[in-house]
């Protein structure tokens, strides 16, 4: 059993990343529900934070359904972050993620995210400094490096482990290759097998089918995978996987019917959470991911987005439903 401190998050546990306007309560309703074992917030600004912004403030909001969850703070600033590490807990999260891996350029170029990669003893105080602030566990995630020149992913794991982290995600590529590329697994492996390293060792980057999940936990050791895209749209990953390790069978693709009730779950979700308004606006960038690879679905795709009545779009979404029905028993 893999646990963070003292919670147990299973055998081998499959995490939901946290992604900028992606990693929402409704997404991660519509992910727990669908086989999730550790979900994280979206990132959440440090300086946001400590000055009260709204946006900032708003991603704290976690559901009792939603646990075990990690809330995910970034920054440049060590005091900042030790702040925000303390607002965090008041929500009552089970752990403390920061985020050394983000490598946007507003985000990393100021020396926060796969920035700090730069200034690995500075990376160093300002985990110890947040681990001593708060009474939760503490996880990091980060990237192998700031390029291949200045990969220290083993040390940095040490590192970490010894001001006290829980728990360490690695995303396998450097802050240089962004999402371009692949992931290098072995990298992470060496982390995973080195003989110091005690604490969980999670890998993310390019799961995308329980095939490559089951070829990566056994080729690599990792403790338990990390998804982010793959899950975008597809919640029906999590339990996939899960059903393939435990049978070396896949589990019957998600209906039309299935993909419906997700999107409406989560649709009904943002509404209720950000309002008619925002929710709807927000879901727009989530209905060709739910759909994808439908014949002819254009046509749809452009009504629900268009579509600003929160009615409508589920009367467009019963259609779909009716329509295509056809086609996915064919």
């Amino acid at each position: 059993m893999v646990k963070i401190g003292n919670i147990e998050i299973g055998e081998f546990p499959l995490l939901l990343a946290p992604m900028e306007d992606v990693s929402d309560p409704p997404f991660r309703a519509v992910c727990k529900e669908n086989g999730a074992d550790l979900m994280y917030t979206e990132f959440i600004s440090s300086e946001g934070l400590i000055r009260n912004a709204a946006k900032s403030l708003e991603k704290l909001d976690i559901y009792d359904y939603e646990r075990p969850i990690g809330i995910q703070i970034f920054g440049d600033k060590i005091e900042s972050m030790r702040e925000a590490a303390s607002i965090a807990e008041e929500a009552k999260p089970e752990m403390i993620d920061i985020n050394y891996g983000c490598p946007v350029k507003k985000v990393a170029c100021k020396g926060a995210g796969a920035g700090i990669l730069l200034d690995i003893p500075k990376m160093q105080k300002m985990t110890a400094e947040i681990v001593k602030q708060v009474n939760l566990p503490v996880t990091v995630k980060t990237r192998l490096g700031w390029d291949d020149s200045t990969i220290k992913i083993v040390e940095v794991a040490q590192r970490l482990q010894d001001v006290g982290i829980a728990a360490l995600t690695i995303h396998g590529r450097t802050r240089k290759q962004m999402y371009k590329g692949e992931a290098d697994w072995t990298k992470i492996a060496e982390v995973k097998n080195h003989p110091d390293i005690h604490i969980p060792i999670f890998g993310n980057g390019d799961i995308d089918s329980p095939e490559k999940a089951v070829e990566y936990k056994n080729r690599y050791g990792v403790d338990g995978i990390m998804i982010g895209r793959a899950a975008i749209g597809y919640p029906w990953i999590f339990n996939e996987i899960k059903h393939f390790m435990k049978t070396g069978q896949h589990l019957t693709a998600p209906t039309i019917q299935d993909r419906v009730n997700a999107t409406k779950k989560h649709l009904n979700f943002s509404v209720e959470w950000k309002g008619d308004k925002k929710g709807i606006f927000e879901m727009r960038r989530h209905y060709t991911n739910y759909f994808r690879g439908i014949p002819h679905f254009k046509p749809y795709r452009t009504r629900l987005v268009e579509s600003i009545s929160h009615e409508e779009i589920l009367d467009i979404l019963s259609e779909i439903e009716n329509n295509f029905t056809e086609v996915f028993a064919s």
